[in-house]
């Protein structure tokens, strides 16, 4: 008999499993005056993904992120600008390797309770080396193990285009796409995208920053692993 709504959990990466290292950027914004610490930086960033789902930025449009991260992190009212300026420089695809703690010890319970897992990121041909140093990996491994890593660039199609799916979906072809549930950071890319290739979305919010939204939220991945390893 079925006890849980989802048999397999498909992943983004940024955002969800790992962040722009505050580690670089925290005193990149400091000298602007900025918060240095990584629970500042941490919040920005989600902060900057709400304000770009908001204004309806498309994938490659930054800007409104930028400001909302500078000003989250309390950047001086005068150096704004050009603090949005060297974030955009610096923040590029290298940088989004910081692991979220409780979103790795998640995947570990998840792991040990047998569900399949895979990810779907919109990336620039990074991210399963990336993850593979110090998150997950296709198959057995140092890691929690994969059944699939999706990179847009390698596969040329990015979300919001749902068609980014087809190219995991083979690998849980066994179950019904409306039982996979899809976890990303971006209204705009990850929950219309995945509703569209008729996956459950789910909006990691941490913030509580979308109250009120019409999809489903968790604050945590361990909302997610309390579900299906129960």
């Amino acid at each position: 008999m079925t006890t849980t709504r989802f048999d397999a959990v498909i992943f983004d990466a940024g955002g969800v499993l790992v962040l722009p290292d505050p580690l670089v950027l925290g005193p990149l914004l400091a000298y602007y005056g900025g918060d240095g610490s990584v629970q500042a930086h941490r919040r920005a960033h989600y902060l900057g993904m709400k304000a770009k789902s908001d204004a309806g930025s498309e994938e490659t449009s930054w800007d409104v992120y930028n400001r909302a991260y500078v000003e989250s992190v309390s950047v001086d009212a005068d150096d704004v600008d050009e603090a949005m300026a060297v974030l955009d420089r610096t923040r590029y695809h290298a940088t989004w390797r910081y692991v979220i703690d409780d979103s790795r010890s998640a995947l570990d319970r998840l792991a040990g309770a047998g569900v399949p897992m895979g990810v779907v990121s919109n990336a620039s041909g990074q991210i399963e080396a990336m993850l593979r140093r110090s998150v997950c990996q296709v198959g057995p491994g140092e890691h929690v193990e994969m059944r699939v890593i999706v990179d847009s660039q390698v596969v040329g199609v990015a979300k919001p285009d749902p068609t980014i799916f087809d190219h995991a979906l083979g690998h849980f072809a066994e179950f019904e796409r409306s039982r996979i549930a899809y976890v990303g950071d971006s209204v705009t890319m990850d929950i219309a995208a995945s509703a569209a290739a008729g996956l459950h979305p789910i909006l990691l919010d941490p913030y509580d920053d979308h109250a009120g939204a019409d999809f489903e939220r968790i604050t945590s991945l361990h909302d997610l692993a309390d579900e299906l390893t129960t």
